[in-house]
């Protein structure tokens, strides 16, 4: 991979928040010309420190993707984009539909629509998710099961995966959609665990309080490190023959319980307690989920290599290193 991205312009979307920050730095890392844009709505997870080792190299635009100008100018000459804007909340998408709407629709839309009119040879992986899903009707989930999910936030992001799929077909944009599940690791945003509890449940092992688990935490999740994702989204952007394909991504199964057991194991010390779902939560929650990620190992070769406990004590030293940025 390490020539493979050399002098390629480069878009990621949402390039301030947690995946899109470590994607970033690769990058630049493997020599590409990366631009950023994120609009750095308060609460989604945009932090201008994420970017910090490679701030120099990447250029930056702080704009949303609902700006038909701003957005016209940044997809221009552009060889790929990594569409990683979006917004992940579950419970907030249900709270205000509308936002997520906008933002998971009409977002993509105009973002799609400014690459048909000023870059239809541009290649954009998107970011999809497992909550497309829903419940699963059986383990693990290939990329042909049913699409229900149970929130607004998993709708949405079907329909934005669709419109990338009928841009593609119609205009001949290329596309790759990545369905990601539950990701940790450093330049998570750690103020709330609306967009994902792991990192959160290792904030509060790192600070000393109980770790709140609902219905037993037995609910299981198919995690990745984030090294692993991005490696995913690299190769995912290079091979021409991945593209007009959805892939999951996915690979360590474990509890919610096991990951926190985890977390206290690596720290040294921690506390659990169970607690029962709150109604709002037990209508949403999926149950297990476990990918089947065979499918983008036989086209693009991805497997996760970082161990669980690894990618903790990974994730445990970034935090304690830079606490004030995200605590």
């Amino acid at each position: 991979m390490t020539n493979l991205y050399k002098n390629k312009r480069v878009l990621i979307t949402g390039g301030l928040g947690f995946i899109g920050s470590n994607l970033a730095i690769a990058l630049v890392e493997r020599g590409a010309n990366v631009e950023i844009y994120d609009s750095l709505v308060p609460g989604m997870g945009g932090n201008k420190f994420n970017i910090k080792p490679v701030r120099s190299f990447v250029r930056l635009k702080i704009a949303d993707l609902r700006n038909d100008k701003e957005i016209a100018r940044a997809v221009k000459g552009k060889d790929i984009i990594f569409n990683l804007a979006g917004t992940l909340s579950h419970v907030d998408s249900m709270a205000n539909p509308f936002l997520d709407l906008d933002i998971n629709c009409r977002a993509q839309l105009c973002l799609l629509e400014a690459c048909k009119k000023y870059n239809r040879g541009v290649k954009i992986v998107y970011a999809g998710t497992r909550n497309q899903y829903g419940k699963a009707h059986y383990l693990p989930v290939d990329e042909s099961h049913p699409l229900e999910p149970t929130d607004i936030n998993g709708v949405d992001a079907i329909a934005g995966e669709k419109y990338h799929f009928m841009y593609q077909k119609v205009y001949g944009i290329q596309v790759v959609s990545l369905r990601m599940t539950n990701t940790f690791g450093p330049r998570h945003q750690m103020k709330h665990s609306k967009q994902g509890v792991l990192n959160w449940f290792i904030r509060q092992i790192m600070e000393g309080k109980t770790v709140s688990l609902m219905g037993g935490g037995k609910q299981i999740r198919d995690v990745n490190y984030v090294d692993d994702v991005v490696l995913a989204c690299l190769k995912a952007g290079n091979l021409k023959k991945a593209d007009e394909q959805v892939y999951n991504l996915g690979g360590m199964p474990i509890s919610l319980l096991g990951f926190t057991q985890s977390i206290i194991k690596v720290w040294g010390s921690g506390k659990i307690r169970i607690i029962e779902f709150p109604k709002n939560r037990k209508k949403i929650e999926v149950g297990d989920y476990i990918a089947d990620i065979s499918k983008i190992g036989k086209v693009c070769g991805w497997k996760p290599k970082t161990d669980i406990n690894e990618g903790i004590k990974k994730t445990i030293d970034y935090y304690m290193a830079n606490k004030k940025y995200y605590f």
